[in-house]
């Protein structure tokens, strides 16, 4: 479609241009040439002679939805037709503003399409404005179909979905520099070559072609010559040309990933072989393995990325944090450097710096790196020949988005093999029960690794303890208990005295979950201003006094109040967290402080974090290594022979219909952090509920009783798997307006499903204001993901209902709040 007149932005993701720019680098960073003619102020440019083409669809980053606009190419810059596509682009949108000089404000987008004259469905040629440059950042076609799918599937605008997938260093150009590099000319010598330079020419016919260009440093070395010399003579001679090279570089190289044992990799056990043999590579398939924790799953993994790296095609590894990201990617790069080089294996996620993320990408869309390794983020890098996708952890709730696009990425790895036609693994040891699901009515094959791999101690014995009965226990021996009852502590001090390592659970952030007034007829507590939220206390430095609290939310933070502003008292903290659980184990215990070390969203800020307290419990320096759910998942310490779970319940106070398979999953995938050595493990769970079935299940690792009887639950309870969901969310800085929308969009929905789907509210959202916006929720259950699709495409072709300020739309939700 044409450029709309009128259209006018809400806002720019891209600084305006300050003046018109000539042939050289845009000033916005973009890597690509762009020529724009100095215009006047209004709706449209005015060019010497009509843009002639080609003509190119662009999706641009605003909730523009179901339509693309179209430019003309930036004058003067030329490409193959099969080339525009996929490309990052800036475009001018509107009629201009303050500073845009352009007629429109420069606005970041994707070109989707291109064509001729065709494409202006008879819009005047004259009016069509030229886009404002183009980067050399591009998404592959099988992308692009990937990000179509998510934008209809999960009701998002198109451009918001495509700007999504490509990281914003690499729309910046963060870190690309050009520079002069050699290549030869493929000419013979017109003269008698010195021995030196005749021994240097006929060497470069051994330098693999992908290899050039080259700079002189580097060729000199690879020539193994003393100096420059030769190389300039067949410069000059004409053998050797200059030309333009574009790198990426970091300003520091990539963090060095966890040194691991360098002994020669394990052979497969029988189940292994069964799987690395048995998944076909040819054609598209989904494949569930389900293999208790410590089975040896990664060497699955590795192994099955050998047999596609064979037939010349690549790979995609998931893992669902960065926190997992470490000892993995050290294992894959490992394994493949000696096959694929030093940068043939990419590691991508949002611990990286601009600079280092730009740069792995750049690998991979240059086809040195083979093999990407990453959160779901990973799953949209630029791979060529994709022959196998991993989706490692595939249970885990962080492979779903919390804003638009609010894609799953299992799913999304799910369709991209079916775009790119190769199988797709989802692994895990509690596998999620759509998953289990699918597997049981044969639309993915199953695969079971039932025991674990060789070498270590078996599945660790699991004791459940009522908390109820260790407090009463504790008051007998005469002291108070906080966080760790008499069972957990004294297995905690009897691992230490003989040299192992311990790993305690507590799924909650901060040091004290509510500040609030002693006096009960108060009843006052401390609450977000802006979210329907109780503030965190986030106390300062070990052991210490002072802090401050926190809203986990909009992260809004505040001193504490020394008085009850409504009575006077003074302010008491109730509930606990990972930092209290931290000063109870430096002070009643006694430990040493860097004995200790915290994983939490507080501590872990980048990849040299995780780094750093993994690398310090793989020598022995940590011996106890506490945090939330981050480290519940992935970690392979032989000497971690106790997991303690210190509050199993945190799930289950929850209004969601999934928080019995979290606490089930939860405490099942801790568990498997121990007795992965020689040495048994042991694992004690602390619970007010221990006849909970999740909580007994987990506790004789039995997977298949839960899965079985939680969905007979949920089969009753007409819940997904048995259903499709989808979680619809009005806000609005005002409750009445926010309510009016969402009792609106409820009609429109009942009157588009009928009887064929079931919808329940507008009622206000568990969170009710966040973000000093009120949410009203609308919960809708239908039969099947078409059903369900068909009603939301209905809505958004009528009414205009997608993603966007005022309504947040989660298709598959992973929890409603």
């Amino acid at each position: 479609m044409a450029d709309v007149p009128g259209a006018t932005p809400t806002g720019t993701s891209c600084r305006p241009l300050a003046s018109p720019s000539t042939e050289g680098e845009c000033r916005t960073g973009w890597a690509l040439p762009c020529v724009v003619k100095p215009t006047p102020q209004g709706l449209f440019p005015q060019h010497e002679a009509p843009p002639a083409g080609p003509y190119l669809a662009v999706a641009l980053e605003r909730s523009i939805d179901g339509r693309t606009l179209t430019y003309a190419a930036p004058e003067g810059l030329a490409q193959p037709a099969g080339q525009w596509v996929g490309r990052a682009c800036l475009a001018p949108l509107g009629r201009g503003g303050k500073g845009s000089g352009q007629g429109g404000q420069p606005t970041r987008g994707v070109i989707v399409a291109v064509g001729g004259a065709e494409m202006l469905e008879g819009f005047d040629p004259a009016r069509v404005r030229r886009l404002l440059a183009v980067g050399e950042a591009r998404l592959p076609r099988s992308v692009l179909e990937l990000g179509r799918w998510i934008s209809e599937y999960y009701a998002c605008p198109l451009g918001m979905t495509l700007a999504a997938m490509l990281p914003a260093a690499v729309k910046k150009g963060v870190g690309r520099k050009q520079h002069v590099a050699l290549q030869p000319t493929g000419k013979d010598p017109s003269e008698k070559l010195p021995p030196t330079t005749k021994k240097a020419r006929d060497a470069l016919a051994g330098i693999d072609p992908g290899d050039w260009p080259m700079d002189e440093r580097e060729l000199v070395g690879r020539l193994g010559l003393k100096n420059a010399g030769p190389i300039r003579r067949l410069l000059a001679l004409g053998l050797l040309e200059t030309v333009t090279r574009t790198d990426v570089v970091a300003r520091s190289e990539d963090a060095t990933p966890l040194a691991i044992d360098s002994a020669p990799p394990p052979e497969p056990t029988a189940a292994q072989r069964a799987i690395i043999e048995g998944v076909p590579l040819e054609g598209f398939s989904t494949h569930l393995l389900f293999g208790v924790t410590g089975s040896g799953k990664t060497e699955v993994y590795l192994r099955l990325l050998e047999r596609v790296l064979l037939t010349g095609r690549s790979g995609i590894v998931l893992v669902p944090e960065i926190a997992l990201t470490p000892q993995l990617s050290a294992r894959f790069i490992a394994r493949f450097l000696p096959v694929l080089g030093e940068r043939g294996v990419a590691v991508l996620h949002s611990g990286l710096s601009a600079g280092q993320r730009h740069r792995a990408w750049d690998a991979v869309s240059r086809g040195l790196a083979r093999v990407v390794v990453g959160p779901r983020s990973a799953l949209f890098a630029p791979l060529q020949h994709v022959g196998l996708i991993i989706v490692d952890e595939e249970h885990a709730g962080d492979y779903k988005q919390d804003q638009a696009p609010r894609y799953h990425g299992r799913d999304a790895a799910i369709k991209r093999a079916q775009i790119e036609g190769c199988p797709v693994l989802l692994g895990s040891a509690t596998p999620s029960l759509e998953s289990w699901h699918n597997a049981q009515l044969g639309r993915s094959m199953l695969w079971k690794l039932p025991e674990r791999a060789p070498g270590s101690a078996g599945l660790p014995m699991v004791e459940v303890v009522d908390l109820a009965l260790e407090r009463k226990a504790a008051r007998q021996q005469g002291r108070r208990m906080e966080l760790l009852g008499p069972t957990l502590e004294s297995a905690l001090r009897r691992t230490l005295e003989e040299g192992g390592q311990a790993v305690l659970l507590l799924n909650r952030r901060g040091f004290a979950r509510v500040a609030a007034c002693p006096d009960a007829m108060c009843g006052w507590t401390l609450t977000c201003d802006s979210c329907s939220a109780a503030m965190v206390f986030h106390r300062k430095g070990v052991l210490g006094r002072k802090g401050l609290v926190r809203c986990h939310h909009c992260l809004a933070e505040k001193l504490l109040p020394k008085q009850c502003p409504a009575c006077g008292k003074g302010v008491i903290l109730l509930g606990r967290g990972t930092q209290r659980l931290e000063d109870e184990l430096a002070g009643a215990m006694g430990l040493n402080e860097s004995a200790i070390a915290r994983m939490d969203a507080d501590t872990m800020h980048r990849a040299a974090d995780y780094q750093r307290v993994l690398g310090r419990v793989a020598d022995g320096t940590i011996r106890v290594l506490l945090g939330t759910q981050m480290i519940a998942k992935g970690l392979d310490f032989p000497n971690i022979r106790l997991v303690g779970v210190v509050d199993a319940d945190t799930a289950l106070g929850i209004a969601d219909w999934r928080c019995q398979e979290r606490t089930f999953q939860l405490v099942s995938q801790v568990a498997g952090r121990a007795g992965r050595g020689e040495m048994p493990g042991r694992v004690i769970v602390q619970t007010l509920s221990p006849d909970l079935p999740s909580i007994r299940a987990a506790a004789a690792h039995d997977y298949e009783r839960f899965a079985a009887d939680e969905l007979e639950v949920r089969r009753r309870a007409h819940l997904p798997p048995f259903t499709r969901a989808a979680w619809i969310v009005s806000r609005d800085r005002f409750y009445d307006k926010a309510e009016a929308r969402a009792l609106e969009i409820a009609g429109q929905l009942a009157r588009a499903y009928g009887d064929k789907a079931r919808v329940e509210g507008p009622a206000p959202a568990p969170l009710e204001r966040a973000h000093d916006e009120y949410r009203v929720g609308i919960e809708v259950y239908a039969a099947s993901a078409s059903i369900l699709r068909e009603g939301l495409r209905t809505l958004r072709e009528r009414h205009g209902l997608v993603s966007d300020a005022s309504v947040a739309i989660d298709v598959d939700p992973v929890s409603i709040w």
